[in-house]
């Protein structure tokens, strides 16, 4: 993979404010282990090489179980993520590839099931943040563990 544009460099105003949402989104009222899910889960969709490393390494960081990253791919066959998991990845599915009729009646009623009004919107930034950040790295062709050393992600050996 060779990379493309290095959107840090060339416009690093919009990163910095890129990055600023970043932060703001990690400290919502969620689960960090359902924020890493759904990190991982928009960027299998996305198919962002990048982030999809950064993302196993950060939930490992953070004390999650290997199998169950392993098993992001097939939640909803899994039975190692709870109700309220499965709603955030399937809202997080949804919104990755929202179709033409957008979100439907009973998949928001499953999602308000788990999560009050306030978490409702701060799962969708959550959403929005990470599927910005793919687009942004699938376009670039960024090294996956290219920056791991910056983000302390080197830790999670994983190589």
């Amino acid at each position: 993979m060779t990379a493309r544009v290095n959107h840090f460099k060339t416009v690093p105003t919009l990163v910095k404010a890129m990055s600023d949402l970043s932060i703001n989104v990690s400290n919502v009222s969620l689960e960090t282990s359902l924020k890493h899910l759904v990190d991982l889960r928009a960027s299998q969709l996305n198919q962002c090489a990048f982030c999809v490393d950064m993302h196993v390494k950060e939930a490992k960081l953070h004390g999650e179980r290997e199998l169950r990253l392993h098993h992001v791919a097939i939640w909803r066959e899994s039975p190692l993520f709870t109700a309220k998991e499965k709603a955030a990845l399937a809202l997080t599915e949804a919104l990755t590839r929202l179709g033409d009729h957008g979100i439907d009646e009973a998949l928001y009623s499953e999602v308000r099931a788990h999560f009050s009004e306030v978490e409702t919107s701060e799962l969708t930034f959550c959403i929005a943040v990470i599927n910005t950040w793919n687009r942004l790295m699938v376009l670039s062709q960024m090294t996956p563990g290219a920056l791991d050393s910056a983000y302390g992600l080197d830790r999670a050996d994983l190589r």
